[in-house]
């Protein structure tokens, strides 16, 4: 299949490398040319705008940073929807508003496009080693069509309903990584400050029943002073915004999640660390 692809950061890069292995056909585009130079030289062809990518791919994924990206990806003078867009797959794979990926489906079917919302969650590593998570709403034909192109680069995919609902997904298993993010960061900052061997506390609170993904995969960087992003911190403070944004509409009150966005907007909007993974959240309490 001719897909395209929109966005190729940390994550959308290693996603077009696993497409490109698994042998499709692959146009690119990044407001960032140099990003692309990698998958040019293994084959994809770089275009010059998201309206042309759409113009030269049956199946257009895209991955950008904030919902203002999606909007102009999809809406702008040069997006995808100046293209002719009939019978053409559209996947939004950005963590974004659930409301902005209901509109890109009515404008979707409005054209004859098929469209799905299908953020992702796994990082750097999972998009790496092809076993990204993948939560899709929209259309669901169109996602019995996709699955396995989906399989190139995730390991596990659900539809989980109409247009939105795999960004409601998202911003449930972001909600979720908030409380893992914060509790690993303070429970290393009260570690050291009683005196333990790091490496040992990890291995042990690791073993045992407050495991997680956070801790065995950004613990050891911490402890590295490795802080280079497989997500943003800039990125995930959008993702906790869209999330309290989405529970006020819905009248739910999320407390422990505002205070985790609180500390993220003191990493981020106070500090200037927004470039560092979510990991640089220790930051906050060692220099």
């Amino acid at each position: 299949m001719k897909i395209g692809f929109i966005g190729t950061g940390v994550m959308g890069n290693a996603i077009c490398l696993n497409l490109l292995k698994a042998g499709h056909d692959l146009v690119v585009y990044n407001r960032t040319k140099s990003k692309t130079d990698n998958l040019v030289a293994q084959g994809a062809t770089w275009c010059e705008s998201p309206k042309k990518v759409a113009e030269n791919a049956e199946l257009i994924f895209t991955m950008v940073g904030f919902p203002a990206d999606v909007e102009n990806v999809y809406f702008g003078e040069e997006g995808i929807f100046q293209a002719a867009v009939k019978d053409k797959y559209l996947v939004d794979m950005t963590t974004s508003k659930p409301a902005l990926a209901q509109r890109i489906f009515r404008e979707g079917e409005q054209q004859g496009a098929k469209v799905l919302d299908a953020p992702v969650s796994g990082g750097d590593l999972g998009a790496k080693n092809g076993t990204l998570t993948i939560m899709v709403g929209g259309d669901e034909a169109a996602y019995q069509d996709l699955e396995p192109v989906f399989k190139d680069f995730g390991k596990i995919v659900h539809y989980f309903g109409a247009a939105g609902a795999g960004q409601n997904t998202k911003m449930a298993n972001q909600i979720m990584i908030a409380g893992t993010m914060t509790g690993m960061c303070e429970m290393l900052v009260y570690a050291k400050k009683a005196g333990l061997a790091l490496e040992s506390v990890l291995e042990t609170v690791g073993a045992g029943s407050a495991a997680n993904w956070s801790l065995s995969n950004y613990g050891p960087r911490i402890l590295k002073d490795d802080y280079t992003p497989g997500f943003f911190s800039k990125h995930f403070l959008k993702d906790l915004r869209i999330a309290l944004e989405t529970a006020k509409e819905m009248k739910l009150e999320l407390p422990a999640t505002k205070e985790a966005e609180k500390l993220y907007e003191t990493l981020v909007d106070e500090r200037g660390l927004g470039d560092l993974g979510t990991q640089g959240l220790i930051k906050l309490w060692w220099n």
